[in-house]
């Protein structure tokens, strides 16, 4: 089986594979401050309600924009499962011509996913990205990324109003009925929801005038599924992109790294 581990900035998913099959996912907040064995612990319990045991992992692939967890997950494959993992970055068979002046400036997900999204699609596309920031990727129709753009992640700009602004108070991240919110509450999540579906239309109608061409649009990350059913520009969300992407690297690379 296969496990792979994406950690960004505010949660860590990961997920197992039994073959080309997604067993289950799961989602982490990312803290720092947790040793190699909380970590480890807190797998390894998810990971038995699947009735899966570390052991019967074989090898695992890591995608990580928050370097100071790299090593200790790396400790964590090498300690509990004897895998050394295999990491994204430089030297990794990708498969994409990365059009970036610094392609090293990339972060690791924005490449996975854009690897996941051309080989399920094969054509030219735009990834959106709700993660910590919202990223929009632009991957023209011979399968080469060609750089995005880069805005404030839903929650941050959220948690800007509250901390910022001393009388907004915190609300919960839903859509309201209607644009026009009648108390302050609904207003700052019209605000933020119909807010965000306008950046979001807005930057990929930009992208596909830039361009001249039509590319599919996907989203993916843990609010895509807020801003795609108002959404004018998303063609489809899917959840699993991220991951789906870190198997496919793996196949790319298995044969020329050692896991053992």
């Amino acid at each position: 089986m296969l496990l792979v581990i994406d950690i960004g900035n505010t949660n860590i998913v990961f997920g197992v594979y039994k073959g080309d099959k997604l067993v289950n996912h799961w989602r982490l907040s990312t803290v720092f401050h947790k040793t190699v064995d909380e970590y480890a612990i807190l797998i390894n319990s998810l990971l038995y309600i699947e009735k899966i045991k570390l052991n019967e992992i074989d090898s695992a692939i890591i995608s990580c924009v928050v370097p100071p967890l790299l090593i200790p997950f790396e400790i964590f494959c090498a300690r509990y499962m004897g895998i050394k993992p295999l990491i994204i970055g430089p030297g990794i068979k990708t498969g994409m011509p990365i059009f970036y002046e610094n392609p090293q400036e990339v972060g690791a997900d924005r490449i996975v996913n854009a690897i996941a999204g051309y080989d399920k699609h094969k054509t030219s596309l735009i990834v959106v990205d709700f993660g910590t920031a919202t990223t929009f990727d632009y991957i023209t129709p011979k399968g080469e990324y060609a750089g995005g753009a880069i805005a404030p992640g839903i929650m941050i700009s959220l948690e800007a109003l509250f901390e910022r602004a001393a009388k907004l108070p915190r609300v919960e991240l839903i859509r309201p009925k209607n644009v026009i919110g009648k108390n302050t509450v609904n207003a700052m999540q019209s605000g933020i929801s119909y807010g965000y579906v306008s950046l979001v239309d807005g930057i990929v109608n930009k992208i596909k005038e830039e361009v001249r061409t039509n590319p599919y649009v996907i989203a993916t990350g843990g609010l895509a599924n807020l801003i795609y059913k108002n959404s004018g520009s998303i063609d489809e969300v899917d959840e699993f992109l991220t991951l789906d992407g870190l198997k496919i690297l793996y196949e790319r690379n298995k044969d020329f790294h050692k896991f053992k």
